[in-house]
């Protein structure tokens, strides 16, 4: 077997662009999801039935879906249906902002849940009402327990944009893809995407490991 390790080299410009792009795909995909998970959270506790319902339909719709499903469906048939055409860097971003939203927002509604009732009851008998408890007592406690998850869900993230690669979302993976298709050098590259992934993901996994143990609630 003859193998060039070079290749990794003269293609190390596209590679770290394409790492780049994936961290970015990450960051922005949070930065929406996690505020959209929250609104999702308190319309699913909210005593309206509308509220509550149209998350309902939104969480479990997008929840239950395979994530290159929804890429493809924003992405070929969301043109088609409503007249709506994105770019494929912000298709990839829309979708990965639905399903992670709709993930977010039962890590949420679960950390609320978790709180005593007594203490909203607390608040509001002080005088607050059912919006200043929620905000000032219950969601800073609630956020407490759910940003362990929410670490997790980011490393989970960060791997799972390589999925909006079949869509030429020129990200890691897909750049990677790219040189093996141009260069015939399938184990050399795979291998390189492989390792970059894991130095970008392994300090991200200890990170996550040390705010389980800062933040773990004990009851």
């Amino acid at each position: 077997m003859n193998l060039d390790w070079n290749i990794v080299w003269v293609h190390r410009y596209d590679l770290l662009h394409g790492a780049g792009l994936t961290v970015l795909l990450t960051v922005l995909t949070m930065l929406v999801a996690v505020p959209a998970g929250i609104v999702l959270a308190l319309m699913r506790l909210s005593n309206s039935k509308v509220l509550a319902g149209a998350s309902q339909v939104f969480v479990e719709f997008f929840r239950n879906l395979p994530l290159i499903l929804v890429v493809y469906w924003a992405f070929y048939v969301m043109p088609v249906l409503m007249h709506i055409e994105f770019s494929a860097f912000t298709t990839g971003l829309v979708a990965l902002c639905l399903n992670v939203a709709a993930y977010n927002a039962e890590t949420f509604r679960a950390g609320i849940n978790s709180i005593r009732k007594g203490q909203m009851e607390a608040a509001i008998a002080v005088g607050m009402s059912r919006w200043q408890a929620m905000r000032k007592v219950v969601i800073p406690q609630a956020w407490r327990r759910v940003l362990p998850v929410l670490a997790s869900t980011w490393v989970s993230l960060f791997k799972d944009t390589s999925l909006v690669s079949v869509i030429a979302v020129g990200e890691l993976a897909h750049v990677a893809l790219q040189i093996r298709s141009s260069s015939f050098r399938v184990l050399e590259m795979l291998t390189a995407m492989a390792v970059i992934y894991w130095l970008m993901g392994y300090p991200q996994a200890k990170l996550v490991d040390w705010i389980q143990k800062k933040f773990e609630v004990k009851e």
